[in-house]
């Protein structure tokens, strides 16, 4: 089967992680990936973005695939469970709200720029050598450490579950694939509502 553009969007995601290691403002470029997948899931009331376009999925299946870093075991029930793909929804929307609430302390002028990345949402990684200061509100800077934090979190963390089980399994538990799913699901009660 012939390879389309969108089979390589996994060197995006890879690039994204190379750049904002090396300059954090880059970390912005990842609200594309919250964005399309919301706005793919209310226009057309599809999870296209996760089965055809999320370029981490991609790079999942193909360490864990291609180059065989996955043990290739089925992902425990719990993890598939419904209170534990919404508990850990709502989990990741805390870390997300609380991101957003460091950014607009600095961007309020109530705190520093704290040039760190947290791993994990808990691990402050020093992170000094990839911002310099620049033209821009240094709260400007604090989201994309704050970003750069979320998104590396969940990359280690689909890693992590690709070599002890399938290469997608983050993609059972992935915030955004929870959300497209649950957006999805209130179209179709829409449009049944509506017939």
């Amino acid at each position: 089967m012939k390879k389309k553009w969108y089979d390589y969007l996994w060197i995006a995601t890879l690039l994204y992680l190379i750049l904002g290691f090396f300059n954090i403002l880059f970390a912005w470029l990842g609200l594309l990936c919250f964005f399309i997948p919301l706005i793919i899931s209310i226009s057309q009331g599809t999870k296209g973005y996760c089965n055809r376009y999320c370029g981490r999925g991609q790079l999942f299946s193909l360490l864990g695939g291609r180059f065989g870093l996955s043990r290739k075991q089925e992902i425990p029930k719990w993890m598939k469970s419904k209170w534990f793909r919404y508990g850990f929804l709502i989990f990741f929307f805390a870390m997300f709200f609380q991101m957003l609430w460091t950014t607009y302390l600095v961007f309020a002028g109530a705190s520093d720029l704290k040039q760190v990345v947290t791993l994990l949402w808990t691990f402050k990684v020093p992170w000094q050598w990839a911002y310099h200061g620049t033209a821009l509100h240094p709260g400007v800077a604090q989201f994309a450490f704050g970003f750069y934090s979320v998104m590396l979190t969940s990359t280690v963390l689909g890693l992590v579950t690709m070599v002890l089980f399938k290469p997608r399994s983050w993609c059972v538990y992935c915030p955004m694939g929870t959300m497209t799913q649950l957006i999805c699901k209130a179209k179709q009660v829409g449009k049944s509502q509506k017939a």
